[in-house]
């Protein structure tokens, strides 16, 4: 499903291309965040940059369920990296506005490539293992949140290991004494249903953008007064670490694992940090083999700061918009 909407939504012109945008189902930031990069993939298809290396978005106004535009123009064609932007425009106006780094993403070998430089991976005692506790070969689906619309296209499996450290008397609670404090979690294993659907570097920016978020995380009693709201994202930070592996018995095709964590909220602003990890098998296939953890890489990572909206609000700019057609 997922594969069918990119092909239809993005043209095979990549300086200009024009189509509707998918129906709400598909209509999330992350997914939006998708399309810019792709553009800029087939813009980059022909060159010495074919790989998103990184990308910076910030999400100017709402999108809708209509045409749009991208437009995609290099800044700076360097030796390393491309450095391009692009825009998504609706009715001529940019809603969402990117910059995005193209190269080569290359694959590691023995901690060191000699074409790309340093670096870190297992076995050394400094690189970081998958964070999730569960193996997706156990790990039973859930219902994804009802605001998800496109839930029927996925499996979710949260890790409960993860969710538990989030309760009030967990040891991570802080108090008078802590120093730091690692603030509130969250990790799943994703897998698209369809199996002609496949993890993609144009679907991590959709990727990145599924978890529960700090305010749906905290206790009640933690965010007094707090109605119905929604948590728009207004900057978000996309690294492409590493190359997506091949479909093997070492890592899955359509699976891969999500883990999210957040400190700080002030004023409605609040943080985000998400790492995507490839996954040894699709959720209830495979059995655990020792050592699965050493081959798991972290495809992808991302940084972004939301803001809380009253639900109200959303009312009152839909009623805006029905009155001006």
């Amino acid at each position: 499903m997922l594969r069918s909407v990119y092909q239809t939504a993005v043209s095979a012109t990549p300086i200009l291309s024009w189509s509707p945008l998918p129906s709400s189902i598909w209509i999330r930031l992350g997914y939006i965040l998708a399309l810019l990069v792709e553009a800029c993939i087939q813009h980059q298809s022909k060159t010495s940059h074919p790989d998103p290396i990184h990308v910076t978005a910030h999400y100017l106004r709402s999108s809708q369920p209509s045409e749009f535009e991208i437009r995609v123009r290099i800044l700076r064609a360097g030796r390393s990296f491309t450095n391009l932007t692009a825009d998504l425009y609706q009715q001529g106006t940019v809603t969402v506005s990117t910059q995005q780094i193209f190269g080569v993403n290359s694959t590691p070998s023995d901690g060191y490539t000699q074409s790309r430089g340093f670096t870190l991976t297992p076995p050394s005692s400094y690189a970081r293992r998958i964070p999730l506790y569960t193996h997706p070969s156990t790990a039973v689906p859930q219902f994804a949140r009802d605001v998800w619309k496109f839930k029927p296209y996925i499996s979710l499996s949260p890790d409960p290991v993860i969710f538990e450290k989030n309760a009030s008397n967990h040891p991570n609670r802080t108090n008078a004494s802590t120093i730091g404090g690692t603030g509130l979690e969250w990790g799943a294993w994703f897998s698209f249903r369809d199996k002609g659907d496949e993890i993609t570097k144009n679907s991590l920016p959709f990727l990145v953008d599924i978890f529960a978020g700090l305010p749906y995380l905290m206790p009640r009693s933690e965010r007094p007064g707090l109605g119905i709201s929604w948590f728009p994202t207004m900057v978000l930070a996309l690294e492409f670490k590493a190359p997506i592996p091949r479909f093997s018995a070492e890592h899955a095709n359509r699976t891969v694992g999500i883990y999210y964590s957040a400190k700080f909220v002030n004023d409605g602003r609040h943080d985000g940090n998400v790492e995507v990890w490839t996954a040894p098998c699709n959720i209830g296939e495979g059995e655990e083999v020792p050592g699965w953890r050493e081959k798991q890489v972290c495809i992808a990572t991302a940084t972004q700061m939301a803001y809380i909206v009253p639900m109200e609000v959303n009312l009152v700019q839909a009623r805006k918009r029905k009155n001006k057609l």
